[in-house]
């Protein structure tokens, strides 16, 4: 059994946030069923579509791997007859998840306004740059627009690099979790109320969320942190070392943990009792940290690693994905996935992280385009075949 398996969610979103949000949903066992406009389908179909090395069977790695498990239906939603067979599958759902821009639903009239006098329990969630209400709610955001504007990117990299984007578009993916959140929560509290509601999610406003401590920390000191690299802004040894062959990380957040790495590493220099508690060590950081690069790069990261295992100090080699999407945990957590392509063949992903006791794990394959508009329009509906060819002729699905 799948936590979700009782729910119905309408998809209406596009590129990354919107479909990783649906995404995460679906994999918890939701019933989506992806609404793409007639002719090319949704945008992100296109994405890496003819690139060889990116894409199978004419799907890249953005369509594989967002829109695994959904169903498609072609339905042009800028017809009137378009429209009413939406407000139809309205009826049966429980959730429409969209990440179109600010008005754009007002627009379609598919908002919640509308839809809730279809279904007063139907949830609709729209992720979007910048938020549905406020001065800058029109604004285009994409991932490195949200990161720049909620402050993390000044605060990645370092002086001479400058601000830095993360590599993982946390912005995309933050809005897109949080948009999933937000549902769950919905879904939720519709149990206590019966009525469904709106949750509008900002990517900005995730990326501010995620500021967390260190917000609070300019709130009190009034002092604004700039990049200082994979170091910490509190704690010492902190950072990303080198070794003889790969780069390791330490991550001394406690004297314990401190005083157990000065016994591995053996250097009185460390030892001093001034470095016994956190203030003495930050007030001589960067000697710290010199003499611990200096002392890690005369031996092999698996030298290192296997000492600091014994000696339970946090510390992780730096993977590139090779190594990362190999590592035996990962790989024993069921975190990398085989998903078919519909026409044939499989692809590698990652999967679900949300281990729950009494779900079943599932990865269907990511849909053609429209192949399941008679299924869906049938089974769901209660369609005729003589109906849905007359709304094939009149152009309102594919």
């Amino acid at each position: 059994m799948q936590a979700l398996s009782d729910v119905v969610m309408l998809d209406l979103t596009h590129m990354l946030s919107g479909p990783y949000g649906a995404m995460i949903l679906t994999d918890l066992g939701a019933q989506a069923i992806k609404i793409e406009p007639p002719g090319r389908g949704e945008g992100t179909r296109a994405l890496q579509s003819n690139d060889p090395k990116n894409s199978l069977k004419g799907m890249g790695s953005y369509f594989l791997t967002l829109n695994r498990s959904k169903k498609s239906v072609c339905i042009d939603l800028k017809s009137e007859a378009g429209l009413k067979v939406f407000y139809e599958l309205v009826k049966k759902a429980d959730i429409v998840f969209d990440n179109f821009s600010a008005g754009v639903t007002t627009r379609l009239k598919i908002d919640h306004e509308t839809l809730s006098k279809i279904n007063p329990r139907i949830i609709t969630c729209t992720v979007t740059g910048f938020g549905e209400t406020g001065p800058d709610n029109k604004r285009p955001a994409f991932d490195m627009v949200a990161q720049a504007t909620g402050g993390g990117m000044s605060i990645t990299g370092t002086p001479e690099s400058g601000p830095t984007r993360a590599g993982i578009p946390h912005g995309d993916l933050g809005g897109g979790l949080f948009g999933a959140i937000g549902t769950l929560a919905a879904l939720h509290q519709r149990e206590q109320t019966g009525r469904g509601q709106h949750v509008d999610v900002a990517m900005t406003d995730v990326q501010i969320s995620m500021l967390n401590y260190m917000a609070t920390m300019y709130f009190l000191s009034g002092e604004v942190p700039h990049g200082v690299g994979n170091a910490h802004f509190i704690h010492v040894p902190y950072d990303t070392f080198e070794t003889k062959t790969r780069h390791i990380i330490l991550a001394i957040i406690t004297d314990n943990f401190y005083k157990a790495l000065t016994e591995l590493l053996g250097d009185k220099d460390l030892q001093k009792p001034e470095y016994d508690t956190q203030p003495g060590r930050w007030k001589d950081k960067d000697f710290i940290n010199a003499r611990v690069r200096e002392i890690l790069l005369t031996e092999s990261a698996e030298h290192w690693m296997e000492k600091l295992r014994e000696a339970r100090i946090p510390h992780a080699p730096v993977n590139d994905f090779a190594h990362a999407l190999n590592d035996p945990q990962i790989r024993s957590r069921d975190m990398i996935v085989t998903v078919e392509h519909p026409e044939g063949g499989s692809v590698e992903m990652p999967g679900n992280p949300a281990k729950l006791s009494d779900h079943e794990d599932s990865y269907g394959p990511p849909p053609l385009l429209g192949q399941h508009t008679d299924e869906v329009l049938r089974d769901l509906l209660g369609m005729s075949d003589t109906a849905i060819e007359k709304l094939r002729r009149d152009c309102a699905i594919q």
